[in-house]
């Protein structure tokens, strides 16, 4: 490959430190599978809160959740990039094995097909 393979490795890398420290805000690692995230359970005490205060307190859950999951989406995404460039077979679309464009991974470093394979 002609490119330069390095250069998105760092992209890479500091993507995945990046996801890793927002999922943090939200979330934690799953103790049962800790390659996987949860949203962080609400530590308000409703033992004795209104009906107000509980329902704010699901919905932010929910909204975590919502967030957690897409931020676990892109971190498997760039794991996957990362994982390619170990095997030497980054940049390769998934699709027709041709070179994905060097404008489309630099927009995109976990990018999986060319421009003509995206939808």
């Amino acid at each position: 490959m002609t490119r330069d393979v390095e250069h998105f490795r760092k992209k890479l890398e500091a993507e995945k430190t990046s996801l890793e420290e927002q999922l943090s805000q939200v979330g934690r690692k799953d103790p049962d599978n800790p390659s996987n995230w949860e949203a962080k359970p609400n530590e308000r005490d409703v033992s004795q809160a209104d009906e107000n205060t509980v329902a704010d307190g699901i919905e932010e859950f929910e909204e975590n959740n919502a967030i957690v999951n897409t931020l676990e989406t892109r971190l498997k995404d760039v794991r996957s990039g990362l994982d390619k460039i170990k095997h030497n077979v980054y940049g390769l679309c998934q699709v027709c094995k041709k070179e994905i464009e060097t404008d489309r991974l630099e927009a995109n470093p976990a990018a999986r097909t060319c421009k003509e394979h995206m939808a």
